[in-house]
This record gives structure tokens, C-alpha cells and sequence, in this order.
């Protein structure tokens, strides 16, 4: 219920001042605004009953989607896969995992979300393949020098014996990048002895290949897998490590660091510095002669015509840990990408100078390229939001919590969540929600040991939790087995207790609950056309060291950061992400009034 509060901060009439960002009411493409739900399929909700979440458990919960009011479903992996990094090791790029159903099930999905007004994005991971992939298994039984190899990045060794790998490069999941073969193999069914045998890159696990982009058969071959789900009728492609495709020439050695949670710089116990420079820049770029080549954008340009071919604004999405803003924007010139995460806000710190000074550079660089900021707070990859900004120090990005780590005050970090997601989507441009933020679900951080899968904690022999306590199943019932993940109540992961009181059955319809707040701002959004306005800083708090404070088509957004609450502006109260305390704004909350 709208309520009318009479005070302002100052004694001064309330202003606008700094305008970063200009709206516009042209014609538009939906991906510019769009409001974006990732499904992680194995853990959003399951159909069979074999405790993993698949395509018709998606299909079942569809209508959750719907009534949230979300534009478009992106699916991480679902394809055939042996699935040793949870379906990023693709053996089949056109098929459905068992695991996950067939390609009925995904054209049943398909026209489900059509159905209902919600678009569908794929994961597409063209850095790498399965070691299980058709291809590799050709290389394997190849020789050195064979057209079977050449579609990967295959060496010899250094040192006299071959017996050393062919550069210093780490694996993001820790250890080395490169794995050597066996001494012998086999070709054309026949023997062949490889004395000095050779090694292949490997970013990530060593079941993961990188392909070789500068092969044209790997790109024809890419080029046709878009156009093979474009013809099924999907509405774009995220691209996973979209700056990894491409490595430097000579692939020369890196003396940096790199750690298994992507766009990490390795110092990752330390908060984002509050007085990090201008660009906006907070350690979150992947470096190195492996990542952001000026080769890719060659890539991405080909792509942009392939999906020109196709009616309906098909979109290509860039999973880019890059920095500066201005080089991540790169990605989204008008004939390249149409979207890239803004990975620079997800890891600012819960400060208010940090925070303007990010969101002024993202609109400052791509504006500059007349692309949308994409903004994003939590993914399958990283620390759920609700948990980090409860840790003692917010702004930390922790590869993963263990059990005898420093545990979050989990009712701080949802309040801070709640006020941070309601600041996000009050922004212009394009946001994405990951499953279960609209429930306010906390990463598990307690997880055992011995249930964990991620191949980054088994890579750095158990010193990276990894990234399992953000992928446990969701809770949709608090009575039922398993929280109502699936029939049977087995999950692939166990559920903390604490799921309990989140189940989306508990807040449907529950005035306050995370997930109605979640509802009642994507239709504010929509009927206020935040999405394609502009955003202005607001005086008296333009350089508040604790308020982030903006106008928007009319709509004003305040967000106190600080531990103390702050006086609110005049206007009628549009939604609040905690109770207001009269004529003030308690500490983390945040507020849209209309002025």
C-alpha cells in the first residue's frame, strides 16, 4: 500500500544533479531492458525423482517464473556431457544430457516459456570440449601434427625430454594448464608408439579441452551449432568465457596469478577498495596472454551476422571477466555482443562512493557503444549476494565458504541483498536474477566436505571450497521431502535446514516475504519503464559516503548503506526493501518513492 511521507534529508528542496545515464522511449530491442532468470538446471527443480533437477522439473515450475514477471529464462548446460564440471565439459553440443531429459523435453520447455511470454537463452561453451567429445577422442587416437589435433592447442614439451610443459600457464580450477598424453596411441586402429609425446591446454579441468579458434573448422563448426538451436526457436546464447577463446601468439609464459572462482585476482579475502580508481575497476578482470585477445571481437562479429539472419532480436551474451569497463565494452560494439555481465558490480563492496563510481563508469563506457549495462549480483560461479554481504567483512568474494570459515550473520546479508537487488533493478539497462535470489536464499556454508563436487576444491587439494554452496537445490515446499525439489525428496547436494523457512510456497502471497518484493519490483519496473530510463544522482547525497541516492523516468531510489538510518525525501512510497521506521530510511534498505 502506497504511503505518503512529508520530510526531506535537508532543509534544501530536493534536486536532481549529475546526470550519468539519458533514457529513451524509441523503438527498442527486448534484450536492452530485459529482466533475465539463470536457471541451473540440476538444481532448479527435478522431474524424475533421481535427485537432479532437469529440463521437465523446469517445465513444471514455469509458472513460478511467470508470476515473479521475469522477461526471459537463461539455462546453464544441459547438453550430453560427462559431466566432470557440472555440463561445462560438453561432450555433444546438439543433443540433451539423459541426465536432464531429451530434446522433446527441451522443445516442450521451449514452447512453454514462449507460451507464457518468456524468452529462452542457452548456455553455449565454446572455449573448450570434453575430453569425451568426438573430436578429442580423434585427436587422442591421431599423431602429432595430424588435421584431428589442429582443432585443439596441442605442444611439445620443453626440456630435453619433452617432460616439461610448454609454458607456466595455471589452470583457473589450480594446478597446471597443460596435461601430457600417455606414451603411446592409437591411429586407425592401429598402434602407434609417441615417444616424446605432447601436451594439450587446458584453462579449466583437464577433462576440458581448449579448442584452437584460429581453426576455421572449429568456427564453421560453432556457427553451425548457433544455427542448429536458433532453428529450434531459442532467443540467444550466453557465451561462457567469452575472452578465453583467443590466446596470444607464441602462448608466452604469465608470472600473474589465477584462482578458480573466474575473474578473480587472487586476493580474494580483500573487500573492493573504496578508492579504486575511476574505470570503475575492482580487480575483477581476468589478465594474461590466455584471456580478452583482440581476436575474439573477429569471433563475435561472425556470430552478430549469424543470428542477423534470424527474425525475433536474437541476442549473443558475453561471459567476460574483463577490466577496465571500457575494455569489456569492447564485446558490445554494434556489430559484436548484445549484452556482457557486469562483473564489476557484482564485486564492488557494500559502499556507497564504490558503488556510484562503478555504475557512473559502466554507463560511461557503454553508452559510448550505445549498448546496455548488464547488471548482476549473483550467478552459479560466485558467493550468493544474501551470504557475502553478510560476511564480517562485507565485499569479500570468498572462492566458496567451508564450515570452519568465519560464518555470515545470514539476517544481515539478506536485508543488505534485499536492498542491494532493489537498487540493481531501479537502474537502467538489462539485470539477470539467479534461481533462488527472489526466495533470499543463502549459500550453504556448511556443506561436508566429502559431498562437494566442484573440480576447483579437488584441483587446489581441498584449499578452494569451491562453488557447491551456491548450486544446492532450491526449497519449493517446507513440508515435503527434499523441500519439494523433486518427488523422492533426494537431492544431488544436501539442503542446509535454514532452506526451510525460505521454501517459495512459505512467501507466495506473504506480504514482506523476499520473493513478493522480488514480484512487486519487476512490475514497478515495467509499468514505470525503468529499464529504458535515465539515471541522475541525487542531491543532497552526490557524494555521500554512505546513501546511493538516483532518479529514474520520475522515480527516485534510495539506498542507505549505512549503520545508522537517514532521513527519507518527499514522495509516495512505491516499495521498500524493509520496513521504513517512520519518516526515515533504516540502515541497509533501500526505497523507490515517486517525487
Amino acid at each position: 500500500m502506497a504511503t505518503t511521507v512529508p520530510t526531506t534529508p535537508t532543509d534544501a528542496p530536493l534536486t536532481a544533479d549529475a546526470t550519468v545515464h539519458v533514457g529513451s522511449d524509441a523503438a527498442r530491442e527486448w534484450w536492452r531492458d530485459a529482466v533475465i532468470y539463470q536457471v541451473y538446471p540440476r538444481s532448479f527443480a527435478d522431474g524424475d525423482g533421481d535427485g537432479i533437477g532437469d529440463i521437465p522439473g523446469i517445465t513444471a515450475r514455469l509458472d513460478h517464473l511467470r508470476t515473479l514477471g521475469i522477461d526471459a529464462v537463461w539455462l546453464s548446460p544441459f547438453y550430453r556431457s560427462p559431466q566432470k564440471d557440472a555440463g561445462y565439459d560438453v561432450a555433444d553440443y546438439r543433443d540433451v544430457d539423459p541426465l536432464f531429459g531429451t530434446l522433446a523435453d527441451f522443445d516442450e520447455m521451449l514452447a512453454g516459456a514462449h507460451e507464457r511470454g518468456m524468452r529462452v537463452i542457452v548456455d553455449l561453451v565454446p572455449n573448450h570440449t570434453s575430453d569425451q567429445h568426438a573430436w578429442f577422442q580423434q585427436a587422442l587416437a591421431a599423431a602429432p601434427g595430424s588435421p584431428e589435433r589442429a582443432r585443439y592447442i596441442f605442444r611439445d614439451g620443453r626440456g630435453p625430454a619433452g617432460d616439461e610443459p610448454p609454458n607456466n600457464w595455471q589452470s583457473i580450477f589450480g594446478g597446471a594448464a597443460w596435461t601430457r598424453l600417455e606414451a603411446s596411441s592409437t591411429a586407425d586402429g592401429d598402434a602407434f608408439d609417441e615417444p616424446n609425446p605432447q601436451w594439450y591446454l587446458h584453462l579449466f579441468d583437464s577433462s576440458q579441452p581448449d579448442l584452437d579458434w584460429n581453426h576455421p573448422e572449429v568456427r564453421a563448426e560453432f556457427e553451425d551449432v548457433l544455427r542448429f538451436w536458433l532453428d529450434k526457436g531459442v532467443d540467444g546464447f550466453r557465451v561462457d568465457v567469452a575472452h578465453g577463446m583467443v590466446k596470444a601468439d607464441g602462448l608466452p609464459d604469465w608470472h600473474g596469478h589465477v584462482s578458480m572462482v573466474e575473474g578473480s585476482s587472487g586476493d580474494d579475502e580483500q573487500p573492493t577498495d573504496p578508492g579504486a580508481p575511476e574505470d570503475g575497476s575492482t580487480g575483477a578482470g581476468n589478465q594474461g596472454p590466455m584471456f580478452d585477445q583482440d581476436g575474439v571481437h573477429e569471433i563475435y562479429r561472425a556470430w552478430h551476422r549469424v543470428l542477423a539472419e534470424y527474425e525475433g532480436d536474437r541476442c549473443l551474451v558475453a561471459e567476460a571477466w574483463v577490466e577496465p569497463l571500457s575494455r569489456l565494452a569492447r564485446y558490445v560494439r554494434p556489430d559484436e555482443m548484445h549484452q556482457a555481465f557486469n562483473f564489476s558490480f557484482l564485486t564492488t563492496a557494500w559502499d556507497a562512493a564504490a558503488l556510484r563510481r562503478v555504475v557512473a563508469a559502466s554507463y560511461r563506457a557503454n553508452d559510448e557503444v550505445g549498448a546496455p549495462t548488464t547488471w548482476v549480483l549473483s550467478n552459479h560461479d560466485v558467493v550468493r549476494h544474501a551470504t557475502r554481504l553478510g560476511l564480517p567483512t562485507a565485499g569479500v568474494r570468498p572462492n566458496g565458504v567451508f564450515a570452519t570459515d568465519p560464518q555470515p550473520d545470514e539476517e544481515l546479508g539478506l536485508r543488505r541483498a534485499r536492498a542491494a537487488s532493489l537498487l540493481m533493478l531501479g537502474m537502467p539497462g538489462s539485470a539477470y536474477l539467479y534461481q533462488g535470489e527472489e526466495l533470499g536464499l543463502p549459500e550453504h556454508t556448511t556443506l561436508p566436505n566429502e559431498v562437494r563436487q566442484d573440480p576447483g576444491h579437488f584441483r587446489t587439494d581441498g584449499a578452494e571450497a569451491g562453488r557447491d554452496g551456491c548450486r544446492v537445490p532450491l526449497p519449493w515446499e517446507a513440508a515435503a521431502a527434499g523441500y519439494g525439489f523433486g518427488p523422492t525428496g533426494d537431492t544431488w547436494l544436501p539442503q542446509p535446514e535454514s532452506y526451510r523457512r525460505y521454501a517459495a510456497d512459505t512467501q507466495y502471497g506473504v506480504a514482506g516475504s523476499t520473493f513478493e518484493m522480488y514480484r512487486a519490483a519487476l512490475a514497478v519496473r515495467r509499468a514505470e519503464g525503468l529499464g529504458h530510463g535515465g539515471l541522475t544522482w541525487l542531491d543532497p547525497w552526490v557524494d555521500s559516503p554512505d546513501v546511493v541516492a538516483f532518479t529514474n523516468r520520475g522515480v527516485v531510489v534510495v539506498a542507505n548503506l549505512r549503520s545508522a538510518p537517514v532521513p527519507l525525501p518527499d514522495g509516495e512510497v512505491l516499495l521498500a526493501s524493509g520496513e521504513l521506521a517512520g519518516t526515515t530510511l533504516p540502515a541497509d534498505t533501500t526505497v523507490w518513492l515517486r517525487a
